[in-house]
């Protein structure tokens, strides 16, 4: 592993780990989830929702949670009202999936079965007749809202199933991270599903990951509904454009090799195929590969050292914290100067299967902008100590580097005027 000052304490098996201390509010929302469990568990069917930004750490609490019950449920004498119990942990990221396999191993009471993706659950507790008392859910807008027969799921909608096949459900959802057609969640979609049973909702509000001032937030969430704010002023967090997408890409590399845990990303405006060729985004000077498909590493992609040589997609970092992101908005991202703000050409986005199973979507073209820009959110927010953009669009790019240069003379002009 990488070595570095903030490498070590990123580490996602040590972020995700259940001895991690909680926060006070993800502590409240911990105890929340128990006292449900224990009201709920004669009930026939009960839902905790978790909802929260990415980065406020949904993921960890519901870790810690069951990590306490699995605890509970195995210990060799009856004294828990969780004893005998049987949960499990489901997440549709195979990502996700090697890290929280790879956390079971440092405990006696985990077993890596504990652990699978909600279509391979479904299917086997279907044919053995039998469900959950217990059913974690991470991740759940990348649960599929139809169909995949291609994939061995033949139902409706994944957390239809995963309700039916589980006594209490308890479910960390984010809409703002909604990526595909197929995963086409809305928050009418969500209450229609679980609006007949027993629901307790906790919405997480303090940001743990991206470690920066309120205004770099506030202007990712602006870019994300393609509004282009002034640029945050200076501060710990590193937050810079580029006009040159080589020169990021080298600053990076030396970021990474102080600190660890720094990758390239970008946008999925780049082609790439599943054929086990090798697949490059070229701009300018810079030429890089995507991220190699090896579904066998058990070390997740964000992880691997020798991931530094390739450019992460919005699929392999989502979930994960980095140190350092630097961050290649494609073609499909365009300067609008009719609005002095961000245009989506959704004609540009190569991921096709994002926008495979359009049947029954109102608006499928509005549905299009708001994933890629649901991809955007999740990429500019991966980073706890630093986040570079270089952007395709010669105008956005101008644009950017226009309110860089604003920056820094409003900064220059202060300390000039300090000095007088």
């Amino acid at each position: 592993m990488e070595q570095g000052f903030h490498s070590v304490k990123n580490e996602a098996i040590d972020k995700l780990s259940p001895t991690k201390v909680l926060s006070p509010q993800q502590n409240d929302l911990k105890q929340a989830i128990r006292a449900f469990c224990l009201a709920h568990r004669q009930d026939e069917h009960a839902v905790f929702l978790i909802e929260g930004d990415a980065g406020t750490g949904k993921s960890i609490v519901l870790n810690s949670i069951f990590n306490e019950i699995q605890s509970l449920s195995r210990q060799k004498e009856k004294k828990s009202p969780f004893y005998g119990m049987q949960n499990y942990l489901v997440v549709n990221h195979p990502e996700m999936m090697k890290l929280y396999k790879n956390i079971s191993e440092q405990f006696s009471y985990l077993k890596k079965k504990d652990f699978e993706r909600p279509t391979t659950f479904i299917n086997r507790m279907r044919k053995a007749g039998k469900t959950a008392d217990i059913l974690f859910i991470d991740e759940a807008h990348l649960l599929l809202t139809r169909s995949d027969k291609y994939n061995h799921f033949e139902q409706d909608n994944h957390l239809e199933e995963l309700i039916q096949l589980s006594r209490i459900t308890v479910i960390v959802f984010d809409e703002k991270q909604v990526l595909k057609f197929k995963s086409c969640w809305n928050r009418e979609l969500l209450q229609k599903l679980v609006g007949s049973y027993p629901v307790q909702t906790y919405h997480l509000t303090q940001q743990f990951r991206v470690q920066a001032h309120a205004d770099v937030q506030d202007w990712i969430s602006a870019f994300c509904h393609k509004i282009i704010q002034p640029m945050p002023a200076k501060q710990t967090f590193d937050f810079r454009f580029f006009d040159d997408a080589q020169s990021l890409y080298d600053f990076l590399c030396s970021r990474n090799a102080e600190y660890g845990l720094s990758r390239m990303l970008a946008t999925y405006d780049y082609p790439y195929r599943l054929d086990g060729q090798d697949h490059f985004i070229q701009e300018g000077r810079f030429y890089l590969r995507w991220d190699r498909s090896k579904p066998d590493e058990k070390l997740p992609w964000a992880e691997r050292p020798d991931t530094i040589d390739e450019v992460g997609s919005v699929y392999t970092v989502q979930g994960f914290d980095l140190n350092y992101v630097g961050l290649i908005l494609g073609p499909s991202v365009l300067y609008d100067a009719a609005t002095d703000g961000v245009r989506i050409d959704t004609r540009r986005y190569e991921d096709g299967a994002a926008f495979a199973g359009r049947e029954g979507l109102a608006d499928p073209e509005w549905v299009k902008e708001q994933i890629m820009l649901n991809a955007i959110n999740v990429l500019m927010t991966r980073a706890v100590h630093g986040l570079y953009i270089y952007a395709h669009d010669p105008a956005l790019r101008c644009k950017l580097m226009e309110i860089q240069a604003e920056r820094n003379k409003v900064k220059g002009g202060r300390i000039a005027a300090s000095r007088v």
